[in-house]
């Protein structure tokens, strides 16, 4: 068995810095930072060094309880976990460091309906995934594990490669994988301050004296927020009291002939596996008795503080203990040997934040793990290949450290670990929220006037309605796998912008000026799509140097030589640092602002959106002389506003920007002027189903850093022609050249009370060839809609598929898109006297 070592061991010291000079400093010799030093070098980096302040694995590496699995809900970090088992299976052969790696298995066990229905949910997202994982019935559960009570047991979700490891013995491996391909190891060494040069590198500053570096990578755990704050970084992490306890040794477990697998009793609320004749068992408190080391975000970590623990809590954990007993009954009579309780990193919403910090040049951060051991693998092989290529090896947006910005404060920090401690376990739905920390300040001037009338989303840190209440609805977040109290009401919304006109607010968009004498020359070489003309915008892609989707913007030349540039709120800061590391790279003489946040968006779309908008200006607003994709400015009810022609609904609309404090007049004024018209609301949720009926794809959905534009049917805004040499423009040549694997197709399905999200399996003659990205419900064709990503041989319009919901394959066939027509196309074809379908 792994032996979890409580007396920290020794190793002997090289407080030495060996150079002054290196490519990469690593700040951090916990188990994440050694394997990003292992990678580096393996890879052929050569000046990799490592500066850790004590001794490898301080902090909360040593007393972690190791679990690995392949288990996780996120489709990419599943590939992190993935990587991860792999390495650790052949690490001991290839550095001759022992690991104590133990595979068992584990299960993830199920004790009510709606956890069995959260399995297939999961099972669904398992098909087109390399990884083993099964859901098995209660007598296969019991067979695994014979020690449970199996009253409770409705179902199990197995993954037979999962297991655990010890991580001292792991993170030495590593380290001696590093020192074996040429990293530099040093310790004791403390970083003391960080300088950045105007050429964007780096002073490290030590007692033992300088080393200048081209880039620094911050995976200091729970010291990165003191890291953090020598160049003015505020990261929000918080460290948590982590309690496990191991047992002596029970006589039924030492009897076993096979190690039990680790099992993850989810309405307990924790985990237990073997330890030795033993087990360890390890819970996770409610967000009301958990425990949070508060001081440490305050006053900073003490100093000297490294391989201690906090005093144990027994009490804060018996609920927990109770349900293992019930659930495993030998723990009943077992004799507690050792309680661990230690310090865990965890950021507001449990994941950690990997990559390249928007606002610094080359420093980069892999800290906030709250699962350092299974995630140290996959994560150092992931940020090796992005330091050394340029670009993400695939899309990882859910860990973008900019996905937080300055609306993340200490409290909202603070309430939301506590929450999504409490929250380990908890039933994981579709389309969830969570309202710890809400709202933050970063609500939209509407926030105060809309919070009572409607359901709202959290997205990057705003709220925005998701739809809206009528008398008789039932209201409030009710999560289900099954559509839900929102089914009817978002059908109520669709109908009024298909029929009347709806007015949506859409001010989490993130959005940049961008002017100065290089601003055409810089956007020309940053997007795919030409630039566009003086009061035009048109839809652009930033692609990757290997030809993948980036970001996707609208841009709109307002003035010659200056745009405005937006995105979706999730994406502001992701795209602001690729932009501004553009800028900083090719020497462009241009400025950036970033106006998110002075800025509100309100869109107005429907049929009589224009005789609403037109009874409050003077401009001419008739399809002549305001046409599609124009943009400009004007006065509405004399409040000046960017007006662009366009709407993700895909019907007759405009997306208004203005000044944040002018929301509530300008609001007021539409929803008065067009009160005859039978104006009404309409929230997130109708636009997506608005926008799915209309083909219209999602960045983060049909397209990221795992997808080409091509595949994801994006030619139109691709102009390989264009003399630019744009990123990717060679890539993408390439791409074209050796034809399309895999192309996105426009599926209808015939489901029940169910529909489709994203990411469920595609299925063709019993196997599994492809997943869908989005999904919603047709309120027009009354039928369930996805998009899919199937092999090009299995992309012809009126090819049969399924798609797996919920542990049963649905009927889907793949149709002509878009199902209904955009407006300006069904004006276009009327004009030549076609008649379009709606």
């Amino acid at each position: 068995m792994s032996v979890i070592f409580f007396s920290p061991r020794k190793e002997t010291p090289s407080p030495s810095l060996g150079k002054d000079r290196a490519d990469t400093v690593i700040i951090g010799g916990g188990c994440v930072g050694v394997s990003l030093a292992y990678h580096l070098a393996r890879a052929g980096l050569k000046d990799v060094v490592l500066l850790e302040k004590s001794e490898l694995t301080a902090g909360s590496t040593w007393h972690a309880a190791g679990l690995t699995t392949y288990f996780h809900p996120g489709i990419n970090l599943k590939k992190i976990h993935s990587y991860s088992i792999k390495l650790y299976e052949k690490l001991e052969e290839e550095t001759g460091q022992a690991v104590g790696f133990h595979q068992p298995g584990s299960i993830r066990i199920a004790s009510t309906p709606t956890r069995v229905d959260e399995f297939k949910y999961q099972m669904t997202r398992a098909g087109w995934h390399p990884t083993e994982q099964y859901l098995i019935t209660p007598e296969k559960v019991q067979e695994l594990f014979p020690l449970l009570n199996m009253d409770m047991v409705l179902a199990g979700l197995y993954n037979p490669g999962d297991g655990h490891i010890d991580p001292y013995s792991l993170t030495m491996a590593l380290a001696a994988g590093a020192r074996k391909y040429g990293a530099q190891l040093n310790y004791p060494v403390q970083v003391t301050n960080l300088n950045s040069r105007s050429d964007g590198t780096w002073e490290v500053e030590t007692p033992l004296g300088l080393i200048q570096a081209n880039r620094i990578v911050n995976t200091a755990g729970f010291w990165a927020r003191d890291i953090g704050k020598m160049i003015g970084m505020q990261h929000p992490l918080i460290p948590v009291h982590h309690q496990y306890v191991v047992t002596s040794t029970i006589p039924e477990v030492k009897a076993l002939k096979t190690e039990l697998p680790v099992i993850r009793d989810l309405e307990g609320s924790y985990y237990l596996r073997q330890e030795r004749d033993g087990l360890l068992f390890g819970p996770y408190e409610s967000e009301e008795k958990m425990k949070l080391q508060d001081s440490w975000v305050t006053n900073g970590v003490p100093p000297g503080f490294g391989k201690e623990l906090f005093e144990a809590d027994l009490d804060r954990i018996m609920e927990h203990v109770e349900a293992a007993m019930e659930m495993v009954p030998v723990l009943k009579n077992a004799d507690i040997v050792n309680t661990i309780a230690g310090p865990i990193t965890y950021s507001p919403d449990i994941l950690p934040m990997v990559g390249p910090h928007q606002g610094v040049r080359n420093y980069w951060v892999a800290i906030g793990f709250g699962y350092g051991i299974i995630h140290a693998g996959g994560i150092g092989k992931y940020l090796s290949d992005w330091i050394l290529e340029g670009e993400p090896p695939f899309d990882l947006i859910e860990l973008d450290p900019n996905r937080y910005g300055k609306w993340t404060t200490t409290e909202y920090t603070a309430a939301k670990a506590r929450e999504s401690y409490g929250f380990n376990n908890i039933v994981g739905y579709p389309k969830e929220e969570r309202f710890a920390g809400r709202p933050t300040e970063r609500t939209s001037g509407l926030y105060d006037l809309l919070k009572s009338e409607c359901s709202m989303g959290f997205h990057a840190g705003w709220e925005q309605p998701h739809w809206f209440y009528k008398p008789g609805d039932e209201i409030g977040y009710k999560p289900s796998f099954r559509r839900t109290n929102w089914f009817d009401p978002v059908g109520r919304e669709y109908k009024q912008v298909m029929e009347k006109v709806g007015v949506i607010d859409l001010s989490p968009f993130g959005k940049f000026k961008v002017k100065g004498t290089d601003s055409v020359k810089l956007l020309d070489h940053l997007f795919a799509n030409v630039v566009p003309k003086v009061g035009s915008t048109n839809i652009s892609h930033m692609l990757t140097p290997r030809g993948k989707v980036y970001a996707e913007l609208t841009v709109s030349q307002l003035y010659p030589g200056e745009f405005m540039l937006v995105t979706g709120s999730g994406s502001e800061l992701h795209d602001l640092r690729w932009i501004e590391e553009e800028v900083m790279r090719g020497g462009y003489k241009v400025e950036i602002e970033n106006m998110t946040d002075e800025m509100g968006v309100l869109g107005v779309a429907g049929p009589y959106a224009r005789q609403v908008l037109q009874k409050l200006t003077n401009e001419d607003l008739s399809d002549g002389s305001f046409k599609f994709l124009q943009s400009r400015h004007l006065k509405l009810s004399d409040i000046a506003v960017t007006a662009i022609r366009i709407s993700y609904t895909g019907e007759l609309g405009w997306e208004l920007y203005h000044r944040k404090e002018d929301s509530v007049a300008l609001y007021g004024a539409i929803m008065e002027a067009g009160q005859k018209e039978g104006i009404d609301n309409f929230g997130t949720y109708a636009l997506n189903a608005l926008r799915m009926e209309k083909g219209f794809r999602a960045w983060g959905a049909e397209m990221n850093c795992d997808t080409n534009p091509l595949e994801a049917g994006l030619e139109y805004f691709v102009k390989l022609n264009k003399p630019a040499d744009f990123t990717g423009k060679q890539a993408l040549k390439q791409i074209k050249e050796k034809g399309l694997k895999r192309q996105l197709v426009y599926l209808t399905l015939e489901t029940d009370n169910v529909d489709p999200e994203g990411n469920e399996s595609v299925w063709h003659n019993g196997r599994v060839i492809g997943n869908t990205t989005s999904g919603s419900f047709s309120y027009s064709a009354q039928q369930s809609l996805a998009f899919a990503y199937v092999p090009i041989e299995l992309s012809k319009v009126g090819q049969k598929l399924e798609v797996e919901l919920l542990g049963k394959n649905y009927p889907a066939t793949i149709i002509q898109e878009p199902l209904v027509l955009t407006e300006p196309t069904r004006m276009r074809l009327q004009r030549k006297g076609e008649s379009p379908k709606i």
